[in-house]
C-alpha cells in the first residue's frame, strides 16, 4: 500500500499512525453521521460494568447460591485432603520402626487412602456441578442481555442506525457479547472459587506453622502490585482491540453486501488494501491485548515459584532446628503452591475480564441510548382518516445545517400530493417527518387537526403504508412477505394484493408459487421483482396515509402502466404522497410540490405548472426528451 494510500485511510477511520489509538471517528453514511463506531479508549466505568453484570446474574439467586455452595464443598474437600497428607506421612511414611510393624502400616495407609479417594471424588463432584450450575446461570444472563440489546434496537430512533454500521451493530451481538458469555461461563466461577480457596488456604497455613503462613501471605502484595499494573495497561488494550473488530466487522459487511458496486468500478484491489489495513490494526491492537494479559501467567507464576522456593528452605530450617514436623513441612510447602495456584489462575483469567468488560461497555453503550421519546401528554385516537397539514417546517438532520426551510403544505383524504425536485432538494425528508422518523425543529405538522407530536408514535405509524426506494424483504415465503403489511390479512387478501401490484403473474411462476421462501433479502428475484412484493405490502395494508418513495423506480415502463392502475385503485381512500423523477407518475395529483434546496419553488397541478413555465416545466421537458 503507497504512503498516500495509508494516509488518507488513517485519516478516515481516525487513526493517529498505522497500529495507534484513535481519535474520534467520523464512519457516517448521511446526514447528521458520524458518531464513533466503537467504544473510545479505556472502559469509562469498570466498576459499574461490573456492577451492570452482577445484575444480570442476581436474578438466578437460587442458582448461584447452589453454585456457591458446590464451591465450598470443592474447597472444603480440596483443602481437607491436603491436610490429611500430614497424618499420613507423620505416622505411615516417616515413623519409629520400635513403635510400628509393617502390616499395621500398610492396613492405615489403605485405609487413609481410600479415604483420601472419598474426599477427592466429593471435590471432583462439586467441581462438575459448580460448572454445570454456571453454564446454566450464564447462558441465562446471556440471553437476557441479548433480548434487551434487540428489544433497545427496537426503540432507538432512525438517527441512531444512521450513525452506525450494520457491522458494528451486529458485532455486539456476536463479539461482545460472546466475550462476556465467555467470561460468566467459566472465569467468574474460577474467581470465586480461587477467592474461598485462598482464605481457606490461608487458615490452614497459619494453624499448621505461623511462621511458613506469613511469608506466603507477605508475598500476596508483591503478586496484587504487578497484577495490578498489568491489569491497568490490559483493560486499555482490550478496549481497542474490541472496537478494532467491530471497525473491521462493519467494514466487511458493507463490502460483502455491496460486490456489485466494487466489481463494477473494479475497486477490489481498493477493498483488499483497506480491508488490509484494518486486519493489521486489529492484529496490532489484538497482539498488544493479548500480550498485556499474557504475560501476566508467566510473571506471577515465577513469583509464586520463589514464594514455593522461599517456604521450603525455611521450613526445611524449622524442621532440622526446632523439630517441625516433615508431614507439617509437605503440606505447608503444598498449601503454599494451593494458595499461588488461584492467584496465577485469576491472573491467567485476566484477558477473558479484559475482553468481557470492553464488550460488555459496548453493549450497555447501546442499552444507554436514549429510545424514541414519547410526547408526556399524547392526545387519544381512534382512527385517523387523513387530513394533514404541514405549516411553515423548517428542519435538519444536524442543527447546524437546515435541509427543509418553510415548508407548507395540505393534503385531504383520498388526494394525492406530488414531490418532485432534483436529488437532494428534500423530497424524502418531508415524508421522513410525516412517519416522525425525525422530529421537526419549527413549524407543526398536524394528522386530523392534532399536533404530530401529540398522536402516539406507534399508532401514527400502524396508520401509514410505505414504499421505499430500497427495498427489503425479509427470510420468509413470499405470501409472509406480503403479508408483513397486515398480519391478519388471509390468503385470499394477500393473492389480491399481489394482483393489485401486478405482482401475482410472476409469483404463481415461481418453483412454489406463494410459498417460496426468499433468502439474503429476495436474492432470487429480480429488483423490480422485489419491489413489485413491497407494493403488494403496501397495499394489503389498510393504513390511510400512504408514502411511494420512487416506488416504481425499478420497474419498466409498462409495468409501471399496470402498477399504476392497481395503484389507483388502493389511493382512492387514502391520503398519498408520492416522491418521483418519472413525472408521468405524477401528473393525476391533485397537487405537485416543486422542491428546490429544501424549499417549495412551485406548486399546483401539472396543467397549472406547464402553464407557469417555470423550474417544473423545465424538469418535465428534459424528462420527455430522454423518454
Amino acid at each position: 500500500m503507497d504512503q498516500e494510500r495509508a494516509k488518507r485511510l488513517q485519516k478516515k477511520y481516525g487513526y493517529a499512525s498505522a497500529g495507534g489509538q484513535k481519535k474520534e471517528m467520523n464512519l457516517g453514511r448521511g446526514p447528521g453521521r458520524g458518531r464513533a463506531m466503537g467504544a473510545q479508549g479505556k472502559p469509562k466505568d469498570t466498576k459499574g460494568t461490573i456492577l451492570r453484570l452482577m445484575k444480570y446474574l442476581g436474578q438466578e439467586r437460587k442458582l448461584i447460591v447452589c453454585a456457591v455452595i458446590a464451591v465450598l464443598v470443592y474447597t472444603a474437600s480440596s483443602l481437607t485432603a491436603s491436610y490429611m497428607l500430614r497424618p499420613v506421612i507423620n505416622r505411615f511414611i516417616y515413623y519409629d520402626p520400635a513403635e510400628s510393624d509393617l502390616s499395621g502400616r500398610i492396613a492405615g495407609l489403605a485405609q487413609a487412602l481410600l479415604v483420601l479417594a472419598a474426599v477427592y471424588a466429593a471435590a471432583v463432584f462439586s467441581q462438575w456441578l459448580q460448572q454445570r450450575i454456571m453454564l446454566q446461570v450464564s447462558q441465562k444472563s446471556l440471553l437476557r442481555m441479548r433480548k434487551e440489546l434487540f428489544d433497545k434496537l427496537q426503540t432507538l430512533p432512525i438517527r441512531y442506525f444512521d450513525n452506525h454500521t450494520t457491522g458494528d451493530i451486529m458485532s455486539r451481538f456476536t463479539n461482545d457479547v460472546d466475550a462476556v458469555g465467555e467470561m460468566l461461563n467459566t472465569t467468574l466461577i474460577q474467581i470465586i472459587s480461587g477467592s474461598i480457596t485462598i482464605v481457606g488456604t490461608i487458615v490452614l497455613m497459619l494453624y499448621t506453622n505461623v511462621v511458613l503462613g506469613l511469608m506466603t501471605i507477605l508475598m500476596t502484595p508483591v503478586l496484587t502490585l504487578v497484577s495490578k499494573m498489568i491489569i491497568k495497561a490490559g483493560r486499555k488494550a482490550y478496549s481497542a482491540q474490541q472496537r478494532n473488530l467491530g471497525i473491521l466487522n462493519g467494514f466487511a459487511q458493507e463490502t460483502i453486501t455491496g460486490q456489485k458496486v466494487v466489481k463494477i468500478f473494479n475497486h477490489e484491489e481498493i477493498a483488499t488494501d483497506e480491508f488490509d489495513y484494518l486486519n493489521e490494526e486489529l492484529m496490532n491492537a489484538q497482539i498488544k491485548a493479548q500480550f498485556q494479559s499474557g504475560i501476566m501467567g508467566p510473571v506471577t507464576h515465577q513469583l509464586c515459584n520463589l514464594s514455593y522456593a522461599l517456604t521450603a528452605c525455611v521450613g526445611a530450617v524449622l524442621v532440622v532446628k526446632q523439630g517441625f514436623d516433615l508431614g507439617g513441612l509437605a503440606i505447608s510447602v503444598n498449601y503454599t503452591r494451593q494458595f499461588n495456584r488461584p492467584i496465577n489462575e485469576i491472573s491467567m483469567q485476566m484477558n477473558n475480564v479484559f475482553s468481557a468488560l470492553a464488550g460488555a461497555e459496548r453493549v450497555f453503550e447501546v442499552l444507554d441510548q436514549e429510545p424514541e421519546r414519547e410526547t408526556e401528554q399524547t392526545v387519544p385516537m381512534t382512527k385517523i382518516e387523513g387530513n394533514i397539514v404541514v405549516d411553515h417546517v423548517d428542519f435538519g438532520y444536524t442543527p447546524e445545517v437546515s435541509v427543509l426551510h418553510d415548508i407548507s403544505l395540505y393534503a385531504k383524504p383520498g388526494q394525492k400530493i406530488a414531490f418532485v425536485g432534483s436529488t437532494g432538494a428534500g423530497k424524502t425528508t418531508v415524508t421522513n417527518l410525516l412517519s416522525r422518523f425525525y422530529d421537526i425543529q419549527t413549524g407543526t405538522i398536524t394528522v386530523d387537526g392534532v399536533p404530530i407530536e401529540k398522536i402516539n408514535r406507534g399508532f401514527l405509524r400502524s396508520n401509514v403504508a410505505m414504499v421505499l426506494q430500497d427495498t427489503h424483504l425479509f427470510t420468509g415465503t413470499v405470501r409472509e412477505n406480503i403479508r408483513y403489511g397486515r398480519l391478519d390479512a388471509t390468503d385470499a387478501e394477500v393473492e389480491e394484493a399481489a394482483k393489485i401490484a401486478s405482482a401475482h403473474s410472476f409469483i404463481v411462476n415461481l418453483e412454489h408459487g406463494y410459498d417460496t421462501v426468499l433468502e439474503q433479502d429476495g436474492a432470487n428475484l429480480s429488483q423490480g421483482q422485489r419491489q413489485l412484493l413491497n407494493i403488494a405490502r403496501a397495499a394489503i395494508s389498510k393504513a390511510p396515509i400512504l408514502i411511494l418513495d420512487e416506488a416504481t423506480s425499478s420497474v419498466d415502463t409498462r409495468t409501471e402502466r399496470h402498477i399504476e392502475e392497481g395503484m389507483d385503485a388502493i389511493m382512492r381512500d387514502r391520503t398519498t404522497f408520492v416522491i418521483a423523477h418519472r413525472l408521468s407518475t405524477v401528473r393525476k395529483s391533485n397537487a405537485i410540490m416543486v422542491l428546490e434546496k429544501g424549499r417549495i419553488v412551485e406548486r399546483g397541478t401539472h396543467e397549472e405548472l406547464l402553464k407557469m413555465n417555470g423550474r417544473y416545466a423545465d424538469l418535465y421537458h428534459e424528462i420527455a426528451q430522454l423518454e
